[in-house]
């Protein structure tokens, strides 16, 4: 008795689930997009209609764009067993129960077991661990879903056992053979109803969900749902009704996730390229997605920093300065200092030799520290005793305040980190650093120099990252 009332209730939710679950796929051939791992004659396809799935697999790609389903797809078609843990809300006592279950089920019935976890980067280190010696002895197979890049967010020996897809963002024809199908199914979808769907409606509902096919079937199912039959028991979906159905386009932006990460990337990029059209659309895309504009000015502080320099010295103030204004008068007014900082530093001349200090900086941890040369020590303290500062010029005595001395330690004599470039004002130190140089040389008997080459980015990051430990 207890079975058949859990039949029907199974079949009630079934019949009152989202459209979105009652329209998903059941096998490959109802299954659209991502045909460049499911596109006829691909590895993962002829592995699916084999049941061949021996290697794990985790599927990595935005929101609706099939992970689940592919994975459902997979449990349609396979003999193995197959079973479903939510990294958010199920945790080791569930896997381990899992994992005793298989164990039985390959003793007793010689079965495999394919074990479906969805959000497993949501799984801390530990749970993943957990997971990874039933992975490697072929107890489980596992199917991971992620909508963040593995190679991160999955620790790495498990990574290493399993095959990594990457599914893309859906090409609107994908959303509106779905759309379509939608209206022409009977048992799931909307086929057995009057639905009178205006192009331009339909098209706006593809183009505003951004690719994400959940997004889009949940829109028709509230534009069909909130919308009374008129004459002839027609549900008429015009485009006024699609556009309160779906207000706004969903952008995927997860402030701990790649897509955050990625669009901060071109962000920075496009400003440090000088590129202000494209500066402006990412800017948009963040603040639209809800970004603290705090963080994108900090940003920008850095950016102003290190990608303007000295080519603008204006560009660190102007970034300031909106810095400063924001906080004064905070949203919606203060977008305009941000844009005028963004606008500010696209256009300005770029000179990365900030940059140049990392260079000292990595002759010190090779090299060790040279000592202080006595003329430039501290003569507050020991000028008597041991003659610090004894020989010192000061500058601003000489004529255009220069004095040419030494300032390096005498293993460093002729060793030039910094290397101007001829940008903005930039420019103008070139002849003027170099008629001090020429001085120094002069002055203390210099006769063999090097300009040090310039680094690398990855050396750079490198040392960023010394310095941020």
């Amino acid at each position: 008795m207890q079975d058949l009332f859990d039949h029907a209730m199974k079949e009630k939710l079934k019949h009152e689930a989202p459209l979105a679950a009652r329209m998903r796929p059941r096998t490959l051939d109802e299954f659209e997009g991502q045909e460049h791992i499911v596109g006829e004659g691909k590895l993962l396809r002829r592995a699916i209609v084999a049941d061949r799935l021996f290697a794990s697999i985790i599927l990595w790609g935005p929101p609706g764009t099939g992970k689940t389903t592919l994975a459902m797809v997979i449990a349609n078609q396979t003999k193995s067993h197959f079973e479903t843990l939510s990294a958010v809300l199920d945790g080791k006592p569930r896997l381990r129960q899992v994992v005793d279950e298989a164990l039985e089920r390959r003793r007793l019935y010689q079965k495999k077991t394919i074990l479906f976890v969805d959000e497993v980067h949501r799984w801390n280190k530990a749970q993943q661990d957990a997971l990874l010696p039933h992975v490697e002895n072929g107890t489980l197979t596992l199917i991971g879903a992620t909508t963040e890049n593995p190679y991160f967010e999955v620790i790495g020996a498990l990574v290493s056992r399993s095959r990594v897809f990457q599914l893309h963002t859906l090409q609107e024809q994908h959303v509106r053979t779905l759309m379509e199908r939608v209206l022409r199914d009977n048992e799931r979808g909307y086929g057995d109803r009057k639905i009178e769907l205006d192009e331009d409606a339909l098209q706006h509902l593809i183009h505003v969900s951004g690719g994400d096919a959940r997004n889009a079937l949940n829109a028709l199912e509230l534009a069909v749902e909130s919308t009374p039959p008129g004459e002839n028991e027609t549900i008429h979906i015009t485009l006024e009704v699609a556009q309160d159905s779906i207000q706004r386009r969903a952008v995927l932006y997860d402030k701990d996730g790649d897509a955050h990460y990625d669009t901060v990337s071109a962000f920075i990029k496009s400003v440090r390229g000088s590129d202000p059209d494209a500066a402006l659309y990412w800017l948009a895309k963040m603040l639209y997605a809800g970004e603290d504009p705090r963080f994108i000015v900090r940003r920008l502080l850095i950016l102003a920093g290190e990608d303007i320099g000295l080519a603008d010295p204006m560009g660190l103030v102007v970034t300031n300065a909106a810095a400063q204004t924001f906080e004064y008068i905070g949203m919606p007014e203060g977008i305009f200092p941000i844009v005028e900082a963004t606008l500010y530093l696209a256009t300005a001349p770029k000179s990365n030799t900030t940059t140049h200090y990392f260079k000292a900086f990595q002759l010190i941890e090779k090299d060790g520290v040279g000592d202080v040369p006595l003329h430039l020590r501290d003569a507050n303290r020991d000028a008597v005793a041991l003659g610090h500062g004894k020989g010192y010029k000061y500058s601003h005595d000489g004529p255009g305040h220069y004095i040419p001395q030494q300032y390096l330690p005498n293993g460093l004599l002729g060793t030039y980190f910094y290397n101007p470039t001829d940008q903005g004002y930039e420019s103008q130190v070139v002849d003027r650093l170099e008629r001090w140089r020429d001085a120094q040389r002069k002055a203390i008997g210099i006769t063999d120099t090097e300009t040090l080459p310039e680094l690398s980015e990855d050396t750079v990051q490198e040392i960023k990252r010394k310095h941020k430990a």
